[in-house]
């Protein structure tokens, strides 16, 4: 513990532009993760652990499209879209057998689709550790903001992480599809009698889970070493955002998300052996004080 380290970077604009700069980061690219598993659990009422298998895909699919195509661009469509085509795929496959079923059993179907998922990641891409390496078009010299640090970079991934979150939530409130989809998750015997084919609607929700979650991966690859297994940490995160925020909560995903973002920042300053240790302290006191979460709602009102 270096609370002296600590408080003279909260006393340093400086400290406090570069921290909380990559803070933002880590905090974004947690919530468009943890946003599809919420997504998926507040809407089919399915613990997808498989999600964290999403995010390496797409990092994967984006490191392959960069390779061949050059574009950073391309590779971020890349990674979105073939997680998106890839959770469908699994949806159809796997997870719509198991919607009903024990939530243990659930979560051991995932399991064993983990395993499967990182080894056939090690059959196509080897076992070693990939860089995609930052693409040439943000290799340039970083903002300062008083006297801190911002790579260009990472004003690219808060614009782009940001815009997925503001997309999401537009479509989400503001859309008749957002509107079936909340009722789902209310009530889906009434939605079903209405007509809408609500199998269609589960497997759209999933698939926009996973696409989420791809995307956060694509935009993470330049500044992230990708191997097989990578997706079991931010998973693990994300069920923690996901808890925080509030079962079913996007709005408290973001607030947990970019919480945890700045803890894990500037805990690295100050706590540098007990950074874990803060996110888990945090997640118990919210589950003490407000069981439901920062922004979800009791059970009994679901």
């Amino acid at each position: 513990m270096d609370l002296v380290a600590l408080g003279n970077c909260l006393a340093s604009p400086a400290c406090i532009v570069t921290q909380g700069a990559a803070g933002l980061i880590a905090g974004f690219l947690l919530f468009l993760v943890a946003a599809g598993l919420t997504l998926i659990f507040g809407v089919l009422g399915f613990v997808n652990f498989v999600h964290g298998s999403f995010y390496m895909f797409g990092a994967y699919f984006a490191y392959t499209a960069y390779i061949l195509t050059g574009s950073y661009l391309a590779a971020v469509l890349a990674g979105m879209l073939g997680v998106a085509l890839l959770g469908a795929l699994f949806e159809t496959a796997i997870a719509r057998h198991v919607y009903s079923a024990d939530v243990l059993l659930q979560i051991l179907v995932c399991y064993a689709f983990i395993l499967i998922f990182d080894d056939l990641v090690r059959i196509g891409w080897g076992d070693e550790f990939l860089s995609m390496g930052m693409p040439d078009a943000f290799q340039r010299a970083p903002f300062f903001v008083f006297g801190g640090v911002v790579p260009l970079f990472y004003l690219v991934l808060v614009g782009a992480a940001l815009a997925m979150a503001v997309g999401v939530g537009l479509l989400m409130q503001r859309t008749r599809y957002g509107k079936i989809v909340r009722a789902l998750a209310h009530n889906p015997g009434m939605v079903s009698a209405l007509g809408v084919n609500t199998r269609l609607v589960y497997l759209s929700v999933f698939s926009l889970g996973a696409l989420l979650a791809g995307g956060a991966g694509a935009l993470a690859a330049p500044v992230r070493s990708l191997t097989s297994g990578m997706g079991f940490s931010i998973l693990i995160e994300s069920f923690i955002v996901t808890v925080i925020g509030g079962m079913g909560s996007i709005a408290g995903a973001l607030v947990a998300a970019l919480l945890i973002g700045f803890v894990r920042s500037f805990g690295s300053i100050g706590f540098p052996l007990f950074t874990e240790g803060l996110i888990f302290l945090i997640m118990i006191a919210v589950l003490l004080l407000r069981p439901h979460g920062l922004l979800g709602k009791p059970m009994r009102e679901l």
